[in-house]
């Protein structure tokens, strides 16, 4: 699984440099490419409202376009 961002994303662009994959992209809420995340966790470090977290087993990704990255 990856990380995914909620809601919650302010898109205050914290995220955007610390993600070695280049996974994330801008919007409201910003959005991680699954097929790129690595589960480093960078995001969650450095969000300021908790945004970013592992995405559960199973769990539908509702804030990606998968394949349209």
């Amino acid at each position: 699984m990856s990380y995914l961002i909620l809601e919650e994303c302010i898109a205050c662009g914290a995220c955007l440099p610390e993600c070695p994959e280049g996974a994330i992209s801008e919007g409201t809420p910003y959005k991680i490419d699954p097929r790129l995340c690595t589960e480093c966790g960078a995001c969650a470090e450095v969000c300021p409202v908790d945004a970013c977290r592992p995405a559960a087993p199973g769990e539908k990704m509702n804030n990606t376009k998968q394949g349209n990255f």
